[in-house]
């Protein structure tokens, strides 16, 4: 089978936003309950999904799936994603398709969801695909890349930009899997420091958790780069195995301590302006899932997708506040100096990237022409009024 034929007519990012009525022709059964959970239930802020009561047909099986994450279980938001993906898919089916999230670790290492998928050892996981650059950086593109694009960005170029329709191509090709955005934590902070940050040169020798392309900018910058789990961020600050890190923002970095055993809290995370979390399925399983069981999971991405975004919209200012008040932490911005030299080693390590990878350079081509045409019209509208919200 053409991998990238089939992907761009059972994959496309518009079925997504909402789940096809399932007809008699394709269901081969009566008295089939349809529903249609459309753009406005599966899109909207905090979204959930109603039960769907299916029918016994032998069409309509009954499906049981584990689910490795790369989280955490006290990250209520992350790990609530996978949660919220696994809840909706099973409202939708009336409880006939079930899929149970398991925490990172629990049944796979944190860092192997895609192996797992692309093995076949799970049919379904929940993580970051940047974690995966040591199999292919082209996976980069599906979580962020160091100064690309914003949320709202990154679900415009995958969902309407032929973003995910290039992505699913190429993971059918070298993944044997399938994937969809189910998650995104908007543009991140830039890391906890036991050190004072001033200039490149203080970046040196520095020992820091930070994963994906982000991670290989920092290398070029002259960090020695870790690469570490959530869960066990905390205590590799504490011991001082390593003086920095970076994960999300301050809502998860509060719940997972990181004010108690860093001094300096830096911003914005560069590497990560817009990332996405997504589901990966393993592409013989998925084709194996009846229509309607395909356009759930869909449905069911985009709510966790959504839903994950509105929470941390709703409680990074809140726990924000609260770091601000810890008169032990110091909150600062990255010197400019850093900033400018990041963001030419980024754009260099890109076109190396390109030169070597013909898939990445039509990934990165695809998403630079998508990054400089909404770049001034978020710059005028949105940035522009931020701004001057934000100053009042």
């Amino acid at each position: 089978m053409d991998r990238r034929k089939f992907l761009r007519v059972g994959g496309g990012a518009a079925a997504g936003f909402g789940l096809a009525a399932y007809s008699d022709d394709a269901a081969g059964a009566t008295g089939a309950t349809r529903a249609t959970a459309g753009a406005g239930d599966s899109a909207g802020t905090g979204a959930t999904a109603e039960a769907v009561e299916i029918s016994s047909s032998p069409d309509l099986p009954e499906i049981e799936w584990e689910m490795p994450t790369s989280w955490p279980p006290n990250l209520d938001t992350i790990y609530g994603g996978a949660v919220v993906f696994a809840e909706t898919v099973g409202k939708l089916s009336g409880d006939r398709f079930r899929i149970t999230p398991r925490p990172g670790g629990e049944v796979v290492p944190p860092l192997e969801v895609l192996q797992n998928v692309q093995s076949g050892a799970y049919p379904i996981g929940h993580t970051a695909s940047y974690y995966y650059t040591g199999l292919a950086e082209l996976t980069a593109f599906g979580t962020s890349l160091p100064f690309g694009l914003n949320s709202r960005q990154q679900n415009a170029w995958l969902y309407e930009g032929g973003g995910l329709e290039l992505l699913q191509g190429m993971y059918a090709e070298r993944f044997n899997a399938i994937q969809f955005p189910a998650g995104n934590t908007g543009c991140q902070m830039g890391g906890w420091f036991n050190k004072e940050i001033n200039s490149v040169g203080d970046l040196s020798g520095l020992k820091m958790r930070i994963p994906g392309l982000g991670g290989r900018i920092m290398d070029r910058l002259g960090v020695a780069v870790q690469q570490i789990a959530g869960g066990e961020i905390y205590q590799a600050l504490q011991t001082g195995a390593i003086d920095a890190a970076e994960w999300v923002g301050p809502y998860d970095d509060v719940n997972l301590g990181f004010p108690e055993v860093a001094q300096f809290y830096y911003y914005p995370g560069w590497w990560e302006p817009g990332p996405t979390l997504e589901v990966q399925i393993s592409l013989s399983e998925w084709e194996g899932l009846p229509e309607l069981y395909q356009e759930i999971v869909k449905a069911a991405a985009h709510v966790a997708n959504t839903t994950m975004m509105a929470r941390y919209d709703k409680l990074n200012p809140e726990s924000f506040a609260e770091i601000e008040a810890n008169d032990s932490i110091t909150v600062l911005p990255y010197p400019d100096e850093v900033m400018t030299a990041a963001r030419d080693e980024s754009f260099a390590l890109y076109e190396e990237l390109g030169g070597a990878d013909a898939d990445f350079k039509t990934l990165l081509d695809s998403f630079s022409a998508f990054r400089e045409s909404s770049a001034r019209w978020f710059g005028i509208a949105e940035a522009s009024f931020n701004n001057f919200a934000a100053e009042g």
